[in-house]
């Protein structure tokens, strides 16, 4: 079986949580591996190109939903860019964040929970 690729799309300010996420893989013999495309400089159009041909080379996309998503420009480019793309969508809510702090981007998204179960039903859903 082949490993499906997942984007993991977060703010640069929850670098630390997106490491904890993404380790998960790294912890457990599973089917899949998380890529991402962070940086700490604003984005240029070489970036947006780099971006979208990663994305577009992934299964499905998680979205980390927290408190300081709704200011993360290129997080919600990488949204709307999934979604041109038709590259499944799925949030997680990371660090206390609730519906409250789900941006526009992600209406009509399911967003969840972070549990093992939620990541997994996504990613074996792809």
């Amino acid at each position: 079986m082949n490993k499906k690729r997942v984007f993991v799309a977060f703010a640069i300010e929850d670098k630390t949580t997106k490491i904890l996420f993404t380790g998960m893989a790294k912890n457990a013999k599973v089917p899949y591996e998380f890529v991402d495309m962070s940086v700490k400089e604003p984005w240029s159009e070489q970036w947006k190109t780099k971006c979208r041909t990663k994305i577009k080379g992934c299964h499905g996309m998680i979205v980390l939903v927290s408190k300081n998503l709704a200011k993360a420009d290129g997080v919600l480019w990488e949204v709307k860019c999934a979604k041109e793309e038709g590259v499944k969508v799925r949030g997680i809510y990371i660090d206390g964040a609730t519906i409250l702090h789900k941006p526009k981007e992600l209406y009509g998204t399911l967003t969840e929970s972070w549990t093992w179960e939620n990541v997994k039903n996504f990613i074996e859903s792809l």
